[in-house]
C-alpha cells in the first residue's frame, strides 16, 4: 500500500515491527534511528500508554536506489506488544508494505511468540492481507542470552512461511540493519512488479 508523493518524487513505504511484549521491537527501531544521519530522518515519535510504547519515524535510505526516478522513503512503526492493545495493532497495520516479526529467543517466551504471530496472522487476514504474500522477515532477537532457544527450535515453532531469518541482539545492533535491508529489498522488488523474496 505504498503512497507516492509526486511533488517530492518519493515513494513512501510502511514497515511494521511486530512481536511479543518486550521482545525488542522498540530496541530495533531506536537503533535504526540512532544510526541514521539527521538529514535522512524525521523526528522519532513515541505514543505512550501506561505500559507500552508505539514508536515511529520515517527516513530516506540513500543506498536503496530509485524506482523510475523516485526515491523510497521508509516509515518504521512498532506495535504495542500487549494483547490488550489489539485495536492499536490493527490500526498500525493498515497500509503496510512489510513486516519484521521480532521474536524473543528465550525458551520461556516461546508461547508468547506463538501468540503474537497468530495475532499478526489474524489481524492481517481481517484487513485483507495474506501473510504468505507480504514481505515478511523473521528476526530472532536476544541471541546473546544463555537461555536462548536454538535456531532450529525457533524456526520449527515460528517460521512455517519459510521467510528470511536473522539472528539478532538488537541492544548491540546485531541483525537490526540486516533485517531492515532484507524487508526493504523485498518491498522494492514488489514495487518493481516482482514477487516477495
Amino acid at each position: 500500500m505504498s503512497f507516492i508523493n509526486y511533488n517530492a518524487k518519493e515513494i513512501h513505504c510502511k514497515v511494521v515491527y511486530y512481536g511479543p511484549s518486550l521482545g525488542g521491537k522498540t530496541t530495533n527501531i531506536q537503533w535504526v534511528y540512532q544510526q541514521t544521519t539527521e538529514d535522512q530522518k524525521s523526528k522519532l515519535i513515541a505514543l505512550n500508554t501506561d505500559i507500552e510504547r508505539t514508536l515511529f519515524f520515517d527516513f530516506l535510505p540513500l543506498n536503496i536506489g530509485d524506482i523510475r526516478g523516485f526515491k523510497t522513503r521508509f516509515h518504521l512503526y512498532t506495535v504495542p506488544g500487549q494483547v490488550v492493545y489489539d485495536a492499536s495493532r490493527k490500526l498500525i497495520l493498515k497500509g503496510l508494505d512489510g513486516v519484521i516479526f521480532v521474536a524473543d529467543s528465550q525458551h520461556e517466551r516461546m508461547e508468547e511468540n506463538r501468540e503474537a504471530l497468530h495475532n499478526l496472522e489474524t489481524n492481517l487476514e481481517q484487513q485483507g492481507y495474506d501473510i504468505h504474500e507480504i514481505p515478511l522477515i523473521m528476526q530472532y532477537n536476544k541471541r546473546d542470552l544463555p537461555n536462548a532457544a536454538s535456531m532450529s527450535e525457533l524456526r520449527s515453532a515460528l517460521n512455517s512461511y519459510n521467510a528470511p531469518e536473522f539472528e539478532a541482539t538488537a541492544s548491540e545492533g546485531r541483525g537490526v540493519f540486516e533485517s531492515l535491508k532484507s524487508v526493504s529489498k523485498s518491498i522494492i522488488n514488489v514495487l518493481k512488479g516482482g514477487a516477495t523474496l
